[in-house]
């Protein structure tokens, strides 16, 4: 099915014999119309570009036309990307994960699109340095203890710092995670923030997604009577490696849950799944891939959306569909235009 307007052209293709059902529930989790191609250079009008992407993006898109890059024909399935084979989940995974007791969330490149302690030194003029030290915590090549101490001594935080950054930067959450959140909750399962991150900059997430501050597991920032900044509190579980997965233990030892999640990007995230801890991880990629984590992942999801599309799908095959039309429009029509938006 072809459909043309006088600035580009796209198309909509579904096939086999139950796919039309199957492509566009994922897609319409993804809030996304139709999987598209950009066949033209030209520039789009505002009023057509609402149609193909998520409502949040088109207050923006309104008042900015935007003018894509030219993508290439050639489709690659996030399967191919570091030779991954977990992006779908097997039966066993989806029985866990549609009955989970609680699911605990990574916060920075998970429920937010940011890390927050990169933000955080970019606000005090030490973003590139703290950066480099976060991809190699992240990736699991240092201690995390050291990774933190180090990227917090390079700038040594003041509270007014903190309390400037927090009043000009709200948080960035990822699309679709507050559906999922409410979804979980709608089926009674208990949503918990485990994070490397600070609680000051994480209680505002939290009272967005509306999940109680006494669900927070997270480190502190300790500041002097005059407001210097003097350290983080080395007590807290989440502020060494291995320390999400005591989090996790103590959430359920404590509520003696007998199914748990972890969701998230980093190799912390992936250390909860263990005895006692969580039962699955589900690594999240759609805002930092990091192929080693993705790797030992029980199941690498794209997409929050997708991931929420699974709690209502009981086949593989179902979400195998979903995953293959809303990854062809991410990649030929979302990221260009997500890209674009970021120079807005």
């Amino acid at each position: 099915m072809f459909y043309n307007t006088s600035n580009c052209n796209f198309f909509l293709v579904i096939y086999n014999w139950k796919s039309d059902i199957l492509v566009m529930e994922g897609l319409v989790s993804a809030r996304i119309t139709t999987p598209i191609r950009f066949q033209s250079n030209n520039r789009i009008q505002s009023q057509i570009i609402p149609k193909l992407l998520p409502r949040s993006w088109t207050h923006k898109l309104y008042r900015y036309p935007l003018k894509l890059t030219r993508q290439s024909a050639t489709f690659t399935p996030m399967a191919t990307l570091g030779n991954l084979d977990n992006t779908l989940p097997s039966k066993e995974v989806l029985e866990i994960w549609q009955n989970a007791d609680a699911v605990c969330f990574d916060v920075d490149s998970t429920v937010c699109l940011d890390e927050g302690i990169d933000e955080l030194a970019e606000f005090c003029g030490a973003g590139k340095e703290v950066a480099e030290w976060t991809a190699r915590a992240m990736g699991g090549s240092v201690p995390f203890e050291e990774a933190l101490a180090a990227r917090l001594s390079i700038f040594n935080p003041s509270l007014s710092q903190l309390q400037k950054f927090l009043e000009k930067r709200p948080p960035r959450v990822s699309p679709g995670i507050d559906e999922l959140i409410m979804k979980l909750k709608a089926n009674n399962t208990d949503v918990y923030l485990v994070s490397g991150g600070f609680r000051q900059m994480i209680h505002p997430v939290a009272l967005l997604l509306g999940i109680p501050v006494e669900n927070i597991f997270a480190n502190q920032l300790l500041f002097g009577s005059s407001g210097e900044f003097v350290g983080f509190d080395k007590n807290e579980p989440t502020s060494r490696s291995g320390g999400k997965a005591t989090a996790v233990q103590q959430i359920r030892k404590a509520h003696k849950y007998k199914k748990m999640v972890m969701i998230g990007d980093g190799a912390t995230d992936l250390e909860a799944r263990q005895p006692g801890g969580a039962d699955l991880f589900i690594c999240y990629g759609g805002v930092q891939l990091r192929d080693s984590v993705a790797a030992k992942s029980d199941w690498l999801g794209r997409a929050i959306s997708l991931i929420c599309t699974a709690q209502v799908l009981r086949n593989p095959e179902e979400i195998s569909w979903a995953v293959t039309g809303a990854e062809y429009v991410d990649q030929l029509v979302c990221l260009p235009l997500r890209t674009k938006l970021l120079l807005l």
